[in-house]
């Protein structure tokens, strides 16, 4: 049997939850399937041309995007500090140099993407760029004692330049204060698309978004960033973690056909993502209305 069809029925049976649409699946199953096991969070995967100038080279579960420009690349995402070498063999593997990276971008300030930044600079010199209402959780953020590395604060609408590639910065908050989705364009076959890097719109534990006196903060940051999140134009979804997207399943597609149809071009995927995620928010947001009831 060939190395390549080992691989995807290994990927195929890797998360067998794909199988089932996300928009109903139940939120402990969402999270399962978005989280993974510790050992996939740390597991490398073959990294990968997605479209145009953008590769992925996270772990199996851990998503992170190397995008390319004859001035230098931008990366989006470090995870843990510890899978840093992977993220740097990922690289290499490519035919980049991991020395050549100019900027460090995050989806959101959880240690699983973005506590690599302060390592990752240091190997790259590269600068590191957070949306604003991220920088205190980031501040607290010091694997072994490292200080976190912050070049420039970022706020909603910004962008982000190099070698003629842009991003924008769009503050999506909810699973973290200063949650990040980016969006870019990326051509291929003669042709722009949308690409739209997901930050994180899972609830998280203990997240307070009901009271007797109504909707919290909170809850209303996660209803304006569903809101914009469906308004704006998406060819190509991407997320800070693999399943968000159906890595996975797109990548043994790509082994399988690699002349065929880009499978990473899935507008229909990134609203399922949505709607399996604001379904979550519902359910959540729901049942704690019915016990702010109760003890009112």
């Amino acid at each position: 049997m060939r190395k390549t069809t080992i691989l995807i029925l290994a990927l195929s049976a890797a998360v067998p939850l794909h199988a089932q649409s996300k928009r109903t699946m139940t939120p402990e199953e969402l999270s399962r399937l978005t989280l993974g096991t510790p050992e996939q969070q740390r597991k490398a995967f073959p990294p990968h041309r997605i479209i145009g100038n953008i590769y992925y080279v996270g772990t199996e579960i851990q998503a992170a995007f190397l995008i390319t420009t004859q001035a230098g690349h931008i990366l989006v995402n470090t995870n843990f500090e510890e899978t840093v070498p992977i993220l740097r063999e990922s690289v290499e593997k490519l035919g980049f140099r991991f020395s050549d990276i100019k900027v460090i971008l995050g989806s959101h300030a959880h240690g699983d993407h973005m506590e690599g930044d302060a390592l990752v600079k240091e190997l790259t010199g590269a600068r590191v760029m957070a949306m604003e209402q991220d920088v205190p959780a980031l501040e607290r953020m010091r694997p072994g004692g490292k200080s976190h590395p912050i070049d420039r604060v970022l706020h909603d609408g910004d962008e982000v330049s190099l070698g003629g590639t842009t991003l924008v910065a769009h503050l999506t908050a909810g699973h973290t204060a200063g949650d990040t989705t980016w969006t870019m364009r990326a051509e291929e076959g003669g042709r722009p698309y949308s690409v739209v890097i997901l930050g994180g719109m899972g609830v998280t534990q203990g997240q307070s978004l009901a009271t007797a006196a109504g909707l919290t903060p909170l809850a209303q940051d996660y209803i304006r960033s569903f809101k914009f999140l469906r308004s704006i134009p998406c060819d190509v979804p991407l997320g800070s973690h693999a399943s968000m997207y159906n890595m996975t399943e797109k990548y043994a597609r790509l082994q399988k056909e690699p002349k065929g149809p880009n499978p990473f071009i899935d507008r229909e995927g990134y609203l399922e993502e949505l709607d399996a995620r604001e379904r979550v928010f519902n359910l959540r947001l729901d049942e704690q209305k019915k016990q702010a009831a109760k003890s009112f």
